[in-house]
């Protein structure tokens, strides 16, 4: 983290004028951040007995962009020290730093305030600050530091000089990416409305050049009288900006209002794989994304590694010091944490204490992770919600009363880990016997729970929601044939996400939501439609609660509700991050079918002919990762079809 405080600007002034504009409270942050800067400046000489006169005036330097160029340097010098002083400044001094006094940089850094890193032609200002190792004179710098133009390109780590003079566009020596002062990883565009429509040999400087160098890179462009401020590590943007990134332009700021970089630590990016695209919005919105793994960054896909702005690299997730420090370093580097976060079911009780640890107020933290974790603690946030679920005993009250549980609900009965994922560790118990040897075998049994069988048709609402409460997206899909049953019969895995979401889902999914207090999250809620009447639950097709997961749903879900309503669900998460809101709309709405097809089955239509017969209507075909295979099958076919009976003949194909 920087100890100056930094500003970016294309221009201090509005185009025309010779002094500092007020406009977005440039001027006044300015000199608040001057005066503090002079205090510890003198405070620093009263210490070592090296006051000089003055009346608490700064002490400028001037960073020349073309310092072999005496002509054009005496005039950037007289013309940002004369809008210094129409701007209502006083100084002290003001010194040009050129090739005339180079061998005084240290000096004339380190006795001043105020360095000003004047505009001009970045590779010959790049050149420059190399030459007089401005980056290690800054390091402990506690003044202000102001960038104009080509200085504020050259603040960042990695510059993005794009071609500005004749030749350059076309020159396939000319370098346009630099090593910066490191003081941000801000790359910005300046003087939006000078160079929106400009173009360099024949080329359009956005178009043709900023847009294509925008892949995995991401651009701030604003107007004269915008700017960035960066303190303690946060980054904030003041009046209307854009940010260009991954070939598309969007807003991120209005005039006259503001825009903090968030800081974002993303907590297992690379895996599932598809996780990368929840990355690539938030940096797209401007987002500081900061990947924390247990893979080196060689290994990331290329995908992934442009879509983070900072990775740090733990030997084992599991190691909670470990993880911890990465965090700390984050927070050191970039300031505040804003949100942390890993969508992934694995994860969340780490998440939840690093939260607790760092004081993240979005998100669910220590206090709360039991109600969305443990299947026990679920059954009373249901009670308050008024939401009806399978009754429920837990396995540690023994044998006995287990028993007596038994005689109230019947057989068969449902054995499963109170904290678990999936189906994984679930039995199936038809009578007394296979309950009596279920606790035999299970030295663990107090880690379980036991539910009475509910029969019906497994359903999901799946949303996300702002840090209103409010949703923003919701999709529910059915599941024909429940993942236990997948999973310990070795069956093909067959979903689909429905176009709509039915009304009475869609109200007691939001019922759920706002019984658990859940805000800002993506969640996916499992219910039993019923397909029968049974006292205390329901009638036939009603909805009874099953469990809670606070994440998105597994595997290539996601995408399928991509597919089903024409959207970017990834996008619209990361929307909720950086702005409280949906920015993504919606397109056609279609039937999303997923079957999951197993090695160890020979069938009657081979992969050559689902393609063929497929073809048009396939959206994905990917092997599965062996971490998902026992729930989702080996190869995965994903396709989009427009009626109900498309998908049953889709699935009837696929499985024979």
């Amino acid at each position: 983290m920087i100890m100056a405080t930094l500003f970016l600007t294309g221009s201090p002034t509005r185009l025309g004028e010779d002094h500092f504009t007020a406009d977005n409270g440039f001027l006044a942050d300015v000199r608040a951040e001057l005066c503090d800067a002079v205090a510890r400046r003198r405070e620093r000489e009263r210490a070592s007995a090296e006051e000089r006169a003055g009346e608490g005036a700064p002490r400028v330097v001037l960073v020349s962009a073309a310092p072999d160029d005496e002509g054009f340097t005496r005039y950037v010098e007289e013309g940002m020290s004369l809008c210094i002083h129409r701007s209502g400044i006083e100084t002290e001094s003001i010194t040009m730093l050129e090739r005339r006094n180079a061998d005084r940089a240290k000096e004339l850094i380190q006795n001043s305030d105020w360095v000003i890193l004047c505009g001009g032609h970045v590779p010959t200002q790049n050149r420059f600050i190399h030459e007089i190792r401005l980056k290690e004179l800054l390091e402990d710098y506690q003044g202000v530091i102001m960038g104009c133009s080509a200085g504020s390109m050259n603040c960042a780590g990695t510059v993005y000089s794009h071609p500005e003079l004749p030749g350059e566009a076309r020159d396939p020596g000319y370098r346009r990416w630099l090593k910066g002062l490191d003081l941000t990883d801000i790359q910005i565009i300046p003087h939006l409305e000078q160079v929106r429509w400009a173009q360099v040999d024949g080329l359009r400087l956005f178009e043709d050049i900023a847009f294509p160098d925008s892949h995995g890179h991401r651009f701030v462009t604003f107007r004269d009288g915008g700017y960035i401020k960066v303190k303690d590590g946060r980054s904030e943007l003041h009046g209307e900006a854009f940010v260009i990134s991954d070939g598309q332009m969007s807003r991120i700021c209005q005039e006259n209002n503001t825009h903090t970089f968030m800081n974002l630590i993303f907590i297992s990016p690379h895996f599932p794989q598809t996780y990368w695209h929840f990355c690539a919005g938030a940096k797209a919105n401007g987002v500081n994304v900061l990947g924390i793994a247990d893979t080196p960054y060689a290994n990331l896909p290329w995908e992934l590694k442009s879509s983070l702005t900072d990775y740090y690299q733990v030997r084992s997730l599991e190691d909670y010091r470990e993880v911890y420090r990465a965090v700390a370093w984050f927070a050191h580097r970039y300031g505040k944490i804003d949100w942390i976060e890993s969508n992934n079911e694995y994860w969340l009780e780490q998440d939840a204490r690093l939260r607790t640890d760092f004081n993240v107020t979005t998100g669910i933290k220590t206090d709360h992770i039991a109600a969305i974790k443990n299947k026990s603690e679920m059954k009373k946030y249901y009670a308050l919600g008024g939401i009806p679920t399978a009754r429920q005993i837990k396995a540690a009250e023994g044998l006995e009363a287990v028993r007596k549980f038994a005689r109230k609900t019947g057989y068969p009965l449902i054995a499963k880990p109170d904290n678990g994922v999936g189906a994984g560790g679930t039995s199936k118990l038809e009578d007394e016997a296979q309950l009596t040897q279920w606790f035999s075998a299970h030295q663990d049994a107090g880690l379980y729970v036991i539910e009475e069988f509910i029969t019906g048709l497994l359903v999901s609402y799946d949303a996300i929601y702002n840090e209103k409460g409010e949703p923003i997206f919701e999709n529910n899909s059915v599941f024909p044939t429940p993942v236990m049953e997948i999973v310990h019969g070795n069956l093909d895995t067959c979903y689909w996400c429905n176009k709509t979401v039915p009304a009475k889902l869609a109200q007691i999914g939001r019922r759920t939501v706002k019984a658990f207090g859940i805000t800002g999250r993506f969640v996916h809620l499992e219910f039993f439609q019923l397909d029968r009447d049974r006292e205390g639950l329901g009638k036939k097709g009603d909805y009874v609660g099953l469990e809670v997961n606070m994440r998105p749903p597994g595997g290539y879900t996601p995408d399928m509700m991509n597919f089903a309503h024409s959207t970017d669900v990834f996008q619209i998460w990361a929307d909720m991050v950086a702005f409280g809101e949906r920015r993504k709309g919606f397109g056609e709405q279609y039937y999303c079918a997923y079957v999951g097809r197993r090695d160890c089955h020979t069938y009657r239509h081979s992969h050559a002919e689902v393609l063929e017969k497929y073809g048009n209507a396939l959206c994905m075909c990917e092997r599965m990762s062996p971490a998902l295979a026992d729930d989702l099958g080996d190869q995965a076919y994903i396709v989009r079809l427009p009626g109900k009976g498309d998908v049953e003949q889709f699935f009837k194909y696929m499985t024979e």
